[in-house]
């Protein structure tokens, strides 16, 4: 296992540095940088033209890109023009609040997506299953900003149960770490409900369409036969070998929101990397759209690594030589 690991971590370098020049010739092909992006009626062509070599706009997009790999290995992402500051900094200022939504939002999709996709699948063609088959058809079909709205308009304008906008009361002037967690958990229920009910619908069929696979096999048969307890045949049998494909769609799906989150972000108004990679891309923030969506498909990269372990543990006839 361990020889395993070193050799996916040194097959990830190539992959990574692929990755990063492709997303730098697609921002170098886009139209437009960050000096054409000033509004400003009073500059100049020349001045322009400066900026963007002090920018270092007017570089070769390989230049641009090999710049960026020697600087990242020194744990520099490079500089946002139009947060004035590292990039760095900027994402993690940002990255906590986005972390906490999509891991929250993850847990909730697990918690109900799955559980629902094993009851369809031990129901099969029954009108619970059929029941469970709209709603998760419904669940994956609905976007995820009207369903946002939605939730605003009934739970948090009609009922105000929950606070509409923002990720906490900055108002609220108490020096307990305990009411200003639960001020942001509570300012987190909405977003969370949008993005862990979306995914959760896609977990059900996911996990059903898995479980279906399984529970023909001659095995589960046999087990039966053996007068075990459907309890027993189901769990400890069925949905061990049909978590393969549940470990994989885990193990994806964590970057997936981290970068799905754009969408939701806006609609509850919460200050994430969402919000700032659309605004960094509009405004032509080379560096930031870069640093941005480069940590994404590291994470993208070790998430398959994570999987790829967690299939093992899952199922002992895994083996890594």
């Amino acid at each position: 296992m361990k020889d395993y690991i070193i050799r996916r971590l040194l097959q990830m370098i190539p992959v990574f540095l692929g990755l990063i020049l492709i997303l730098f010739l697609i921002v170098d092909l886009a139209p437009g940088d960050f000096v054409s992006g000033m509004v400003n009626p009073r500059m100049t062509a020349e001045q322009k033209a400066r900026l963007r070599e002090v920018f270092g706009e007017n570089r070769p997009f390989y230049v641009k890109f090999w710049n960026w790999i020697t600087e990242a290995v020194h744990g520099n992402l490079g500089y946002s023009q139009m947060y004035k500051k590292p990039v760095a900094e900027v994402i993690g200022s940002l990255m906590g609040s986005t972390f906490t939504l999509a891991i929250l939002s993850l847990v909730v999709a697990v918690i109900i997506g799955v559980p629902t996709g094993i009851l369809s699948a031990t129901k099969q063609y029954s009108f619970i299953d059929n029941a469970l088959t709209v709603i998760s058809l419904v669940g994956i079909s609905l976007p995820a900003f009207f369903f946002g709205l939605l939730l605003i308009k009934f739970l948090a304008v009609d009922l105000q149960w929950f606070p509409i906008f923002g990720l906490q009361n900055h108002l609220l002037k108490t020096d307990s770490w305990f009411r200003i967690m639960l001020d942001k958990a509570w300012h987190l229920v909405l977003p969370v409900m949008v993005l862990g009910m979306s995914s959760a619908a896609s977990f059900m069929r996911y996990t059903r369409t898995s479980m279906l696979e399984v529970i023909g096999q001659d095995y589960i048969r046999t087990a039966r036969a053996k007068g075990l307890k459907e309890k027993v045949v189901i769990y400890r049998h069925a949905f061990r070998n049909a978590m393969i494909p549940i470990i994989t769609l885990i193990g994806f799906w964590i970057p997936a929101l981290l970068s799905g989150a754009v969408m939701t972000e806006t609609v509850f108004g919460l200050p994430g990397m969402g919000r700032i990679m659309v605004d960094a891309a509009l405004k032509r923030d080379t560096q930031l759209v870069v640093g941005i969506n480069g940590m994404l498909a590291l994470l993208t990269l070790l998430a398959a690594i994570v999987a790829d372990i967690l299939y093992a543990v899952a199922d002992p006839r895994v083996k890594y030589d």
